[in-house]
């Protein structure tokens, strides 16, 4: 008996340990104020970026949630303006899985909306299929539609300044490879669609989201706008929504016992966000509320140009800049 109570106890004490200092993460304090500041924050009807909208409007934001799913982006608007005391918070419709639509939403911002402030890319998914331009589901709303969302809003931010474009990423991005070849012929990440290939998908499309945030800063030299990307931490949130039933089952008990909610997760965008004094690390990436180094990979020039261009033909966006 007790044996047994010593194991237990040093499980339980082995549990504490790792979720506080591996998992928790730090929590960002600050007392910014956003009176008059007006943010969009994509995928915000839930997890992390609903926990980031929420603190925006807290701190007076006008806040656009910028979401595929009109029910629950209104409920999600209707509870954080509950919660926050603040009207200021609207839902319009964006799809990242559509060209058309990202087009859309910009044209609409740009005509009702004076000012732009921030624009937090927080919105992803792992899982299979294709979007409604062709391109593999994770390449399309996890790279391509921020990448055209961000270019299209750029010159109302920069009209706006000081302005911030936040990316979010992860850590996996260590694990990701940019096949151009691959990319020319498929229009994908990967060349098939089990598990290991979307989760492959995930890492590739992390790992071009801190090339584009490199790449971006490199453009926006010398301008009122700086972008930063970062890992949020390990989270439970409906990233996986795309997911198999039973592939949920596996996952759900680790999520349970390690990820952090929502909150938690939230902390190190509202750093890249609010925290003064960061405008010199412009194009870097930030994990657990404080500056990261990253890989070979996610630190090569060359590749994140090469990336770049190849993203503004596929998005249209080079025809557009040669008229």
């Amino acid at each position: 008996m007790s044996a047994l109570l010593l194991i237990t106890g040093a499980l339980v004490s082995s549990y504490v340990i790792l979720y506080y200092v591996v998992f928790r993460g730090t929590r960002f304090s600050s007392s910014v104020k956003l009176e008059g500041k007006t943010a969009i924050v994509t995928g915000s009807n839930t997890g992390i970026g609903k926990a980031t909208a929420l603190d925006l409007a807290r701190r007076g934001a006008r806040v656009i949630l910028a979401c595929r799913n009109k029910e629950k982006a209104e409920a999600a608007a209707f509870d954080i303006r509950r919660e926050s005391g603040n009207s200021q918070v609207v839902f319009m419709h964006l799809d990242l899985a559509s060209l058309k639509s990202v087009r859309n939403f910009a044209e609409t911002f740009l005509k009702t909306e004076p000012r732009l402030d921030v624009l937090i890319n927080n919105a992803g998914l792992m899982g299979p299929g294709v979007t409604e331009d062709g391109f593999g589901m994770v390449f399309g709303v996890n790279h391509l539609g921020p990448f055209l969302l961000t270019n299209l809003l750029l010159e109302r931010m920069q009209q706006s300044g000081p302005s911030r474009v936040v990316n979010v990423a992860s850590l996996l991005y260590r694990f990701g490879n940019i096949d151009f070849n691959l990319l020319a012929s498929n229009k994908d990440l990967v060349s098939g669609q089990s598990i290991w290939y979307n989760f492959q998908a995930y890492c590739t499309s992390k790992l071009c989201n801190i090339l584009f945030t490199r790449e971006l800063a490199n453009r926006l030299d010398g301008t009122s706008v700086t972008c930063y990307s970062l890992h949020p931490g390990v989270i439970s949130t409906e990233l996986g929504r795309s997911m198999s039933l039973w592939q949920k089952l596996i996952m759900m008990p680790f999520g349970k016992l390690f990820f952090m909610d929502p909150e938690w997760g939230s902390q190190t965008t509202l750093y890249c966000t609010l925290q003064e004094g960061i405008k010199p690390l412009s194009g870097r990436y930030f994990s657990n509320c404080s500056l990261q180094e990253v890989g070979a990979n996610a630190r090569d020039d060359g590749l994140a140009k090469k990336l770049w261009e190849l993203s503004e033909r596929l998005t249209g966006l080079s025809s557009q800049t040669d008229s």
